[in-house]
């Protein structure tokens, strides 16, 4: 298993050793024991799995305040998206960053969002499959989200999407900017 680092502390992408042969392939997709010894110790309670039938849906920019807050173990199962983390950590010194990578039913890749990001992605194809696992259950109490355009974060979804104009829901397209949002994540150095 391959571990990449990206500039946000608390986000890593994640390449499974893939064994294969004439008959197809098989992976290993969570082990609690080797992702503690990678630094990733947390409990998942819950995988949720959404479908995306039209290329160019974009879902996010989402996460969960305190005491409900989520880390995501996150991956494509069908399809291509390009995923995306946002450092939402307020007094962080990469406040208001963020990282993307490619997940695709090919690559197999998985990426990690610890708490105090905000987490969405760009489907790239049509029928996309995509898995979550979390640890913490869902509260909409406690669910909250930024416009995907938000010009702290200015993700380059311009790019992302190459011409392609979003399919967004209401929540996403209307959402509070970062810097009227209600997080409550702060960040902590040890």
């Amino acid at each position: 298993m391959n571990v990449i680092k990206t500039k946000l502390d608390g986000v890593v992408i994640i390449e499974p050793d893939i064994f294969g042969d004439h008959r197809g392939y098989f992976c290993e997709t969570y082990s609690k024991k080797k992702y503690a010894e990678l630094g990733i110790d947390v409990d998942f309670v819950q995988d949720n799995m959404s479908f995306s039938a039209q290329k160019g849906t974009l879902r996010g920019l989402h996460w969960q305040n305190y005491p409900m807050a989520q880390s995501k173990l996150v991956s494509c199962t069908k399809g291509i998206v390009i995923d995306v983390a946002v450092d939402i950590r307020k007094e962080s010194p990469t406040y208001g960053e963020w990282v993307s990578v490619e997940l695709s039913e090919e690559n197999k890749r998985q990426f990690f969002i610890s708490q105090g990001f905000a987490h969405g992605f760009l489907t790239l194809t049509d029928d996309v499959e995509f898995r979550y696992k979390v640890d913490n259950f869902y509260s909409k109490e406690h669910d909250r989200g930024i416009r995907y355009d938000d010009p702290t974060a200015n993700v380059d979804w311009g790019t992302l999407l190459n011409g392609i104009e979003p399919v967004l829901s209401d929540k996403d397209k209307f959402g509070p900017e970062l810097k009227d949002a209600d997080s409550n994540y702060e960040y902590f150095t040890e």
